[in-house]
This record gives structure tokens, sequence and C-alpha cells, in this order.
């Protein structure tokens, strides 16, 4: 074993969760350590890891962007013919955990994927810088290319398309909803002794338990 990387260790001491200080809904308990960890100035506060299965069963993973979250779930965009657009057509079940190592918390969300509307997703896209826009366009994303020389032949072309300013959404870029079906909140404690408090989805409701760290 590399000692170097096993004795690698904090012991986490910032905080507490207890099941009396939780809301009732976890979407609920989500928008108070939402807003605690952006008042912390956490770099990419929205950025989390979002997982999905292929058609073999393998698991996948990648780091998408927060944009929104309702009392609905939360929402991500992204290209639809990507690999995680077709995991996610062809398996809609996915997680998303977010990792706040400044506040010593993970939220892990398990729910079901769904495409938001046309109308949502062009709301959005309106509001990205032109580059963002442009960018949309040029890159056939997860798909193999013969060197960065396509992109930026690309980003030639399409600028020149679009040259007035006016750039519509690609027709394979949008939204996802992510209902969820449990929510886990974890929090840090000393000696591995963590708080992990999961909101499960229980017919119109949420039951709440306490996990074993």
């Amino acid at each position: 074993m590399n000692r170097s990387i096993a004795d690698i260790r904090f012991d986490y001491k910032l905080k507490t969760l207890n099941e009396t200080d939780v809301a009732d809904t976890p979407l609920q308990q989500f928008s108070v350590w939402w807003k605690e960890a952006v008042d912390s100035e956490i770099f990419e506060v929205n950025a989390m890891t979002l997982a999905t299965v292929d058609k073999r069963g393998a698991a996948d993973a990648r780091i998408v962007l927060l944009k929104d979250f309702t009392n609905e779930g939360f929402v991500f965009f992204t290209n639809y013919q990507s690999n995680k657009g077709r995991q996610i057509e062809n398996n809609e079940q996915v997680c998303l955990l977010f990792f706040w190592k400044e506040l010593e918390r993970q939220v892990k969300i398990k729910g079901v994927a769904e495409k938001i509307s046309a109308a949502d997703s062009d709301a959005y896209f309106c509001s990205r810088p032109l580059g963002s826009r442009i960018g949309a366009w040029c890159s056939p994303q997860s798909e193999h290319i013969s060197s960065r020389a396509v992109l930026e032949e690309n980003v030639r072309y399409y600028t020149g398309k679009f040259a007035d300013g006016e750039v519509p959404r690609p027709p394979h870029w949008g939204g996802y909803l992510i209902r969820p079906v449990s929510v886990e909140f974890w929090q840090g404690r000393s000696s591995r002794l963590h708080d992990r408090l999961l909101y499960l989805k229980e017919n119109d409701g949420w039951k709440l338990q306490r996990l074993a760290p």
C-alpha cells in the first residue's frame, strides 16, 4: 500500500446534523444547505457528480452544473446526444452527488431524469454567453474527433453562420429535471462517526431515517 496516500486523513469537526434540526422535506432541507454553501463562497458551488449506467449496466459518472432546483427537483443542461444523454434515454435512473468540502458536507440524490420543456430549455439557452451558445452547436459531444482542429473549424463556421448574434438552441441540446426518490444529507463528524440522514419518498410524503456512518 502507498503509505503517502493511505496516511492522508482529516478529522471533521465543523457541524452536526440531527433529526430535530432538519426540514420536513429534502428540497426544503437542500435549500437551507444550499444557502449556507453559497454564503460560504464555495468555488463552483453548483458542481455535482452525475452518475448513470450504460446499456451493459456499466457505471459512468461526470461533473455537471446544477442550474435550478424547485419543489419538483434538480435541473441541469447538456447535449442529449452525449454519452450521458444516451444513457439517460436507456435508463432514467440516475444519482447526483454534491461534495462541499469547506462545510464537510455531501448531498446524494437518487431520482428519475426527464427532459424539461422546450420552452424552458430555450429560455435558459438564450441566457447563456454567446460563446457558450456557439459551442453547443460546435461540439459533437462524446463522439471521436480527429483533433482539436475539428472544434476550431466548427467554431469558425458557426460564428459566421450566426454572425448577427441570434443563436437558436440546437434541437439536440436542453435540460433534464431529476425528480428525487431519495436524498441523503451527510455531515462529517469526528473519528469518522458521521451524521447521515436519509429522506425516502413514501406515497405523497417523505420518511426520514438515520443511517450508520
